[in-house]
């Protein structure tokens, strides 16, 4: 009896130690502040025309919508329990919104750099993509976001539960400003291609809208962000897309429905997508069609 009670208060103080370092490393990583060091070079002007480019990249090409809602008055992105409680925010001028006390250069942060105003991380914010995004674009979806009609809703305040914690200490991904190089912008920004019908305007879609966020760095496919999610499909040349022709491709797109006629489970944003222009779908597939064939590994 006695070492039983001895190894149940072992066990008792290890669970007490280890929740102790959960709380303290992910206190101290969700607290950590950002200094982005780099000069804001946007140029919001608000006119219909940037308005325009900026209301087709946030509901087609960043998909923003799909988080914040078609309103983009945001809404509770994970419900509160012991992942924690996670809002996407609204972004509108509304009670509740946040668009009212952020200036054009603290938005930027927010987008490329996933830091909020007081510098510190947001939480599952895709900027490891957005981080890509050339000025110009930036400028537009905040020119675009400024016009938004208010919408009134109040949201309760992002907090980790012990399962969130669990993930910032043990590194998963859910904080991107811990992984982005706010010092150094990406080559790939300074040299947006033209938009247009050409392989490297895909290649600059596929990076800004979140493709590899879900499908891996290299296009092969990786496993669902959260429970009941499915891995998501290869889709270098190497995965069934390779078989595909581009009217397959355009019709899996535009419908959600792949060339054997089942569907396409709707965590892929295809609705979002299927918002873009015939010029921008063939710019994506001349792009996916030259990336490196990769085989999908076995999956455990």
């Amino acid at each position: 009896m006695k070492w039983i009670k001895r190894i149940a208060l072992g066990l008792v103080s290890v669970i007490v130690l280890l929740v102790a370092v959960v709380f303290g490393v992910s206190e101290m990583r969700m607290r950590k502040t950002y200094d982005l060091g780099v000069a804001s070079r946007l140029t919001v002007t608000r006119d219909s025309a940037q308005i325009a480019r900026g209301e087709h990249l946030v509901r087609t090409v960043a998909k923003c919508s799909e988080c914040h809602t078609e309103d983009l008055g945001g809404k509770i992105f994970i419900e509160p329990g012991p992942m924690g409680t996670v809002s996407a925010s609204n972004l509108t001028t509304g009670k509740g919104g946040v668009l009212a006390g952020y200036t054009d250069a603290q938005l930027e942060g927010a987008i490329r750099h996933g830091v909020r105003k007081n510098g510190r991380a947001l939480i599952i914010m895709p900027s490891d993509e957005y981080q890509n995004l050339g000025d110009a674009d930036v400028s537009a979806i905040i020119a675009y976001l400024r016009a938004l009609p208010p919408v009134d809703r109040e949201l309760p305040r992002t907090r980790l539960g012990p399962i969130g914690r669990g993930l910032v200490t043990f590194g998963v991904p859910i904080l991107p400003a811990a992984r982005i190089d706010h010092k150094t912008p990406p080559a790939s920004r300074a040299a947006v291609p033209p938009a247009g019908p050409t392989r490297e305007y895909g290649e600059y879609l596929v990076n800004v809208g979140g493709c590899r966020g879900c499908h891996g760095p290299t296009l092969v496919g990786a496993p669902g962000h959260g429970p009941g999610e499915p891995h998501s499909a290869n889709i270098t040349p190497a995965g069934p897309i390779g078989r595909w022709s581009e009217a397959d491709f355009t019709r899996a797109i535009r419908t959600g429905t792949r060339p054997d006629g089942s569907k396409i489970n709707p965590v892929m944003p295809w609705k979002s997508m299927a918002r873009h222009t015939d010029a921008e779908l063939h710019a994506m597939w001349l792009y996916l069609r030259t990336v490196p064939p990769v085989q999908s590994p076995a999956k455990s």
